[in-house]
């Protein structure tokens, strides 16, 4: 890979890694329903007007909208609002042991010798966070492994879905995400009004960022990174973004990186190298 190709993918890298801790820095002034109901209408305001779909295409993009919108993204924002980030994105890098899961069971795909450790070790690395003091309470856990999950299973229909361009797919499942997790955040959130009132520059900020650097400018470029080489020489790079999760998650946040989190998470990351770079993954983190 050429070095700017190279630096391109770390820039990517870099930006989803922050990500975590930027959505932890939000959902501290805007409520993470609210949040992710105002990052979507932005994402689609961007990209809606400018990638068109075909009518036939609308009631799958109707159904990934429910899976990855509102059980991916929106447990996401819930999850880490009580989670530490760093943890919290080791619980996310889940969906790819998931997604393995649920190809064997219902696209029939068959778990060669490495996908099995692969999972084994994944498992087990959650096995010791749970023995550690940052694993966050039942709750939040549940949620944020059913956001992994949720990304899982968006995999699955992304792989049989129809062919969609990358960016018209994030802009329609963010247009027709905006009402079911605005209509969550009626249900279950309180004060959003005075929340968007008070919010300073850094939770408008943070918002800003999930959307249009995460879902927009390092998507863009990472799909472009995967036409022009092979996915095996792009997807183990994103490896590194619990990793770096982790360390900007201590260096920003004060989070604590004790033998659990640190075992732990190395088993996670041991456990998904092994599957990604058995199966290459088509999408991205969070």
């Amino acid at each position: 890979m050429p070095l700017r190709d190279l630096l391109l993918g770390l820039f990517v890298i870099a930006i989803w890694a922050l990500n975590i801790i930027v959505i932890k820095v939000g959902v501290t002034e805007l409520p993470p329903l609210l949040m992710t109901t105002l990052r979507f209408m932005l994402v689609a305001a961007l990209l809606v007007p400018f990638y068109p779909v075909a009518r036939a295409q609308l009631p799958f993009l109707m159904l990934l909208s429910t899976t990855f919108g509102s059980l991916h993204f929106a447990l996401l924002f819930i999850g880490l609002e009580q989670a530490e980030a760093g943890t919290g994105a080791l619980l996310v890098q889940m969906g790819t042991p998931f997604a393995t899961l649920l190809a064997v069971i219902f696209l029939k795909e068959k778990l060669g010798p490495k996908r099995i450790a692969g999972l084994l070790l994944s498992f087990a690395g959650i096995i010791v966070l749970a023995g550690g003091p940052t694993l966050p309470t039942p709750l939040p856990l549940a949620i944020l492994l059913c956001s992994a999950m949720g990304w899982a299973v968006s995999q699955l229909l992304i792989k049989r879905g129809p062919p969609i361009a990358p960016l018209a797919l994030a802009g329609w499942v963010a247009l027709f995400a905006v009402p079911q997790v605005a209509l969550g955040s009626w249900l279950f959130e309180s004060g959003q009004w005075q929340a968007i009132q008070q919010a300073s520059w850094v939770g408008w900020g943070a918002m800003i960022y999930t959307a249009v650097m995460s879902s927009i400018i390092a998507y863009g470029i990472w799909y472009a990174l995967l036409r022009r080489h092979p996915v095996n020489r792009v997807v183990p790079m994103t490896l590194l973004v619990p990793v770096l999760a982790v360390g900007l998650g201590a260096l920003l946040m004060g989070d604590s990186l004790g033998v659990h989190k640190l075992v732990g998470g190395g088993l996670v990351i041991a456990g998904i190298a092994l599957i990604v770079l058995n199966i290459g993954p088509r999408s991205r983190p969070a």
